[in-house]
């Protein structure tokens, strides 16, 4: 880009929380992106590592962790300082996404965040059920408090790449299957829940891949008893290690012996009684083709699925199966198996790849919707850790395209401040993918005649349904 536009200005406070991997790389997109008063501008984080940065960036942080018992305390003077609508950017772990919406819609604060983050203890909770640790169960407390509060400050919700980019693609993808398959037209308005819904359903679409493959490669082999990744390892931990969990579609006729169907709040999935780094599903991405991924739990797996149920009544009409299927780099899959190794207790050491750190490779993130009369169809970006050095500082491929998320749903935020609570579902997808495109790389569509079913059976007999290529018996790796 010659030159940045600027979308708005934010005449308020802006509170950052949490500056790890995305709060890094969120800041030069702020400042490149709004107009502000850097002077009421301040970063918390527990850890000061990157304080030179900001020092840098004549930005004010503040060392310290945002709890449970004290965040009203520490927030509030931050968040109403001087004049004007502030915002906070919650990028953290570790610090209820819940309860910072509450205060924000208090003070009449914009607020945006990549995840429903629990206050410490949720994730590893031992006396809780597995339903109970789902982000299902996360996200429920969440839609609860939208049917309490409609309207009011806008409170993005979970809008990063995955949850929040992936669902702009899901529409996109759409639109384009429909113009393949002669079936386009006047698309739904943005706000049409049934008409996107029975736009899905009537071009056949059985289910969603989140389906992404990271080929980044560092300079140096992945150390013995480190856990090393592109982005947060806290984050993918914490996820990883809750059950795995999908958007349960009408289509499915299976359900694992150790599957159950949700009770919890939209009840639009299942999850199954082991953690999602530790399950894999068949999946396909453009680059590498048919892959293994893991199916960790993610909010867009149960938003996506909830967003495009049709009713009948009480009863579900149509419903699309969705869930991620990621493939992380390579030293990530590593940094798995020795952790279920050593019986999901962490390595002593854990590592973010800095843009500096690697050699090459992409992250190829997108959406494949399968069950239509094309087969299977990929659309998203293919974004190398070349071009991110050329585009934006102090991230790699996959952080870029999560701070450009937050990016686009600032901009959504300020342009449409009275919104209440949304998820990326909700939200304008055409305006969100116009701010955050030029940050993605190659964005390309790509049909497939691939299914589960390819290959098998191989030289042992396997439980599979030869009748619906697209049944979960067939992807699930058992």
């Amino acid at each position: 880009m010659s030159q940045f536009p600027v979308y708005g200005e934010i005449d308020g406070p802006i509170v950052m929380i949490g500056f790890g991997s995305i709060g890094r790389g969120t800041l030069p997109l702020i400042e490149r992106h709004f107009t502000f008063d850097r002077s009421r501008f301040v970063v918390i984080d527990p850890d000061d590592r990157d304080r030179a940065i900001l020092e840098r960036h004549g930005i004010r942080f503040i060392h310290q962790a945002v709890t449970r018992d004290r965040y009203r305390h520490l927030l509030e003077p931050l968040l109403t300082a001087g004049d004007g609508r502030g915002f906070c950017v919650n990028l953290s772990v570790d610090t209820s996404s819940l309860d910072i919406m509450r205060l924000c819609r208090e003070l009449g604060t914009l607020s945006i965040d990549t995840v429903v983050e629990p206050w410490p203890g949720f994730y590893f909770d031992r006396s809780a059920g597995p339903e109970a640790r789902t982000n299902n169960a996360l996200r429920a407390t969440v839609r609860e408090e939208k049917a309490r509060h409609p309207g009011g400050t806008t409170a993005v919700s979970c809008c990063g790449a995955n949850p929040g980019m992936v669902s702009w693609f899901v529409k996109q993808a759409l639109v384009n299957l429909a113009n393949d398959t002669g079936r386009g037209g006047a698309q739904p308005a943005a706000d049409d829940q049934v008409g996107w819904a029975t736009l899905m359903r009537d071009l056949g679409v059985k289910g969603i891949h989140i389906a992404e493959r990271d080929t980044q490669r560092a300079k140096h082999p992945k150390p013995i008893n480190t856990f090393v990744n592109t982005w947060s390892v806290e984050g993918f931990l914490s996820e990883g290690m809750q059950p795995a969990e999908l958007g349960w579609g009408t289509h499915e006729r299976w359900l694992p012996e150790n599957g159950r169907l949700q009770t919890i709040g939209s009840k639009a999935g299942a999850y199954l009684l082991q953690p999602g780094a530790n399950t894999r599903v068949r999946s396909w991405c453009p680059t590498p083709g048919p892959q293994y991924g893991f199916l960790v739990t993610h909010n867009e797996s149960i938003s996506i699925a909830d967003y495009f149920t049709l009713r009948d009544g009480d009863r579900v009409a149509y419903r699309p199966t969705c869930h991620y299927a990621y493939h992380p780099a390579d030293d990530a899959v590593l940094s798995l198996h020795e952790l279920f190794g050593r019986g999901g207790e962490r390595q002593d050491s854990i590592h973010i790849l800095g843009e500096d750190e690697i050699i090459d490779g992409i992250d190829e993130l997108g959406v494949l919707l399968y069950g239509h009369e094309r087969n299977a169809y990929w659309y998203g970006s293919q974004l190398s850790i070349d071009e991110t050095r050329d585009l934006a500082p102090y991230q790699n491929a996959t952080g870029l395209q999560v701070t450009s998320a937050v990016l686009a749903g600032m901009v959504w935020a300020l342009e449409n401040p009275h919104a209440g609570i949304v998820e990326a579902d909700e939200m304008d997808y055409q305006r969100c993918l116009e701010v955050q495109r030029p940050y993605l790389g190659p964005v390309t569509g790509h049909y497939t005649d691939w299914t589960p079913l390819d290959g098998r059976p191989g030289l042992f007999p396997e439980d599979i349904d030869p009748t619906d290529p697209w049944q979960f018996r067939n992807v699930l790796v058992h």
